[in-house]
């Protein structure tokens, strides 16, 4: 990324910052994955018990381990025995962290589910909820996120998870009701009731799917 797209890209992401705070999210600007990690670290009181969903942007800026080493309660999925008894675990921590599969200009955010245990726990349950997300995620309007959200990140999500899809094998969303589809649920947040529990941390730089 050069310097003026980097620029250009800053300017429209702080755009979207005032855009989330007018929706009753409290948003971040992060140049990068170093300032991101930082910034989530921040955010997260010790001793908090922490859950999070699937996400590659968490892996990417190396959040995941950090909270495994430090002063917090982690809760690993893969430590349980039953995911069930993981997802419900989710709903009662202080802080749930994931990405978003696309977020609009105007602060809107999009988000698609197999299990529906991440966007459930984004909609209600957690006390913060922190979403960290790529310029990547960044689209001009619902429409656009919406198509993002179905015919890029599902489609490379499927393609991580394994499933057996049709657009596995296409590359893009071709709607369907494969039982082995992650498109179950669809979470469209447009204004968060709750003040000071949805947190977006924007980074300047290209983040998971």
């Amino acid at each position: 990324m050069n310097e003026v797209n980097r620029k250009q890209n800053e300017l429209l992401m702080q755009k979207t910052l005032r855009a989330l705070e007018k929706r009753r999210m409290t948003g971040y600007y992060a140049e990068n994955r170093e300032e991101a990690l930082a910034l989530a670290i921040s955010l997260i009181p010790e001793g908090s018990t922490i859950t999070s969903g699937g996400s590659m942007t968490l892996r990417e800026i190396g959040l995941t381990e950090a909270l495994k080493e430090g002063d917090w309660c982690f809760l690993d999925r893969s430590d349980f025995a039953d995911p069930r008894e993981a997802f419900l675990a989710a709903y009662d921590s202080d802080v749930y962290l994931a990405s978003v599969n696309a977020l609009t200009q105007d602060g809107i955010l999009v988000n698609i589910d197999g299990n529906s245990n991440r966007v459930s726990a984004m909609a209600y349950g957690p006390r913060k909820v922190i979403l960290i997300a790529g310029v990547n995620k960044l689209c001009a309007d619902l429409d656009a996120a919406m198509k993002r959200a179905r015919g890029v990140a599902a489609p490379r999500n499927a393609i991580r998870l394994n499933r057996q899809t049709p657009c596995v094998k296409t590359g893009s969303c071709m709607d369907c009701q494969s039982p082995d589809t992650i498109c179950c649920q669809f979470l469209i947040t447009r204004f968060s009731r709750h003040e000071d529990r949805i947190h977006v941390i924007l980074v300047n730089e290209e983040l998971g799917f």
